[in-house]
């Protein structure tokens, strides 16, 4: 009953946000820019255009779902909204668990309004997704989302204000999508060998946008760029559960992230 009234007011305060629309302008954009991708080949498998929309992704909705939803906790903190809620008989975990819910349909909706513009300019133009490349984006992009709405309710619960939250946030997606890459190679060139490749598989879990990544550049038939080492662990991916285990892992990570989350506003 509390989860589904804080996602109603959660849904109603979000697309009252001037920041929602200021996200929904730039995905918009930015998906338009993805069909003009697109146009340069046709999206058949794993290819370099597929690659580098993949990567566009990882780059913008990260940020956009970190920054949007963080405010919007932190806010509840600046504004007493938490104080005069906190009188009624509302545990921590069905609060964050409805603002979860909430910010989750309005960031879904901005998602889905950008592709079905893109998707309607190409029909326009001549030059548009395939209905299976159109899906395939859109749960690619949820899934990001999703798992990264995650880490903002974290960010929102061990931040004060938005100005921590905008630097917790900013430092979060550039560790985790810029600066990855390079820390890692760094760290595992300090370990044994053999350690090497089990460290990287477990470190991969640690990184949303990482397993999501790989999962799906697997999934479009490209797991081979990996090296055949690291394929042959990608193995649980092509199998019948695959699909199963990779939902398995989404929810396990927000079921992490939330408790955390739960703790640390407790906590504060």
């Amino acid at each position: 009953m509390h989860i589904e009234l804080i996602a109603k007011r959660e849904v109603t305060v979000g697309f009252r946000n001037p920041w929602s629309y200021s996200f929904l302008a730039l995905f918009t954009l930015f998906s338009l820019g993805l069909l003009v991708i697109q146009s340069q080949s046709f999206l058949d498998g794993y290819t370099y255009s597929t690659g580098t929309m993949l990567n566009l992704i990882l780059y913008l909705l990260p940020l956009m779902t970190m920054l949007l939803s963080s405010f919007s906790l932190t806010a509840e903190k600046e504004e007493g909204n938490w104080q005069l809620l906190s009188t009624y008989a509302m545990t921590t975990t069905s609060f964050l668990f409805g603002k979860y819910v909430g910010q989750a349909i309005v960031l879904i909706a901005i998602v889905c309004f950008g592709y079905g513009l893109s998707g309607v300019a190409g029909v326009f133009l001549g030059k548009s997704f395939s209905f299976t490349a159109l899906l395939f984006l859109l749960v690619f992009s949820v899934s990001i989302i999703l798992l990264f709405l995650g880490v903002a309710i974290v960010i929102g619960a061990l931040s004060k204000n938005r100005w921590q939250a905008l630097t917790m946030g900013v430092a979060v997606w550039f560790f985790l999508i810029l600066a990855w890459p390079t820390l890692l190679i760094s760290l595992l060139s300090f370990v044994p060998y053999t350690w090497i490749k089990p460290l990287l598989q477990l470190a991969t879990f640690f990184n949303p946008a990482e397993f999501v990544r790989i999962y799906s550049v697997a999934r479009l038939g490209g797991g081979s760029i990996f090296g055949p080492e690291y394929y042959k662990w990608m193995y649980w991916i092509d199998s019948p559960l695959g699909d199963v285990i990779f939902g398995g892992l989404i929810v396990g990570w927000i079921g992490a992230t939330l408790f955390i989350a739960s703790k640390a506003w407790e906590r504060r």
